[in-house]
């Protein structure tokens, strides 16, 4: 039985992309979240209102 390096490598490689992604986006949320804004994904989320207007459709 031989073991493939490079089948191991690449494993790895993807692994680790995801994990920086993952990580990513754990730290711009904590930061997001930190500065107070209400909703992340909203182009409104750092304004001052107190809600956010993405989830009112006319």
């Amino acid at each position: 039985m031989t073991i493939s390096y490079k089948g191991i490598m690449s494993d790895i490689i993807v692994i680790l992309v995801i994990l920086a992604i993952v990580s990513a986006s754990i730290t711009k949320i904590v930061i997001e979240k930190k500065k107070g804004t209400k909703c992340i994904g909203c182009p409104a989320g750092g304004t001052s209102k107190n809600t956010c207007g993405c989830n009112t459709h006319k």
